[in-house]
């Protein structure tokens, strides 16, 4: 059953909302491999921080937010501009119903806008899943047209346990000799999400 959601812009002001979404994940499970709930004021910084140069988007339904998704550079150096890692996170009670997809389509249309043409997903995967985590998210990933591309093993060690790390890649635009430059999302997030 698909939700009905508004995607927005993020701003700062949502930060003790989208913290309340994203703290189970570092408590209960090993989709993050955060191990301590960030506090209000760097979950704040962190929002403000992609906001300078990527998308930050929230859903909400009836004005509750209960999901977000967002970009960050792939790698720093100039030469990666044209590509970006991708995360979402959907509240515990909003998972199944259309939330995170309508996300990612928000998210890939918006970084389409800017030239951005790589997707990387950098996912905790089990060797056999458990309490802590499953193959979810590479399956969703795989429905919203990512490919596996590369796995680390038991790189990320949370619960007493080791993981393994999984990369997926989605292109979303043509690779050319003459690749126009990356437009700062401030630039386009107007016309794309109005008021």
């Amino acid at each position: 059953m698909e939700k009905d959601c508004r995607i927005r812009v993020a701003s700062p002001h949502d930060a003790e909302a989208l913290l309340r979404i994203y703290a189970p994940y570092v408590e209960k499970t090993a989709i993050t491999f955060e191990y301590e709930v960030p506090t209000l004021a760097e979950f704040t910084e962190r929002i403000r921080r992609t906001l300078e140069r990527y998308p930050y988007l929230v859903a909400e339904t009836d004005g509750t937010p209960v999901g977000y998704a967002y970009a960050n550079p792939f790698k720093e150096r100039a030469a990666y501009d044209w590509a970006v890692e991708t995360t979402v996170y959907v509240a515990e009670n909003g998972k199944r119903l259309g939330v995170g997809r309508s996300l990612y389509a928000a998210l890939e249309k918006a970084l389409a806008a800017q030239n951005i043409l790589n997707l990387n997903a950098c996912i905790g995967y089990p060797a056999e899943e458990d309490a802590y985590l499953t193959q979810d998210s590479v399956k969703f990933h795989q429905r919203m047209g990512y490919r596996m591309v590369g796995k680390f093993s038991q790189c990320g060690y949370k619960f007493d346990r080791w993981y393994n790390m999984v990369w997926m890649e989605k292109h979303i635009g043509e690779h050319g000799a003459k690749q126009p430059a990356v437009k700062p999302f401030g630039e386009i997030a107007g016309d794309l999400f109005p008021g």
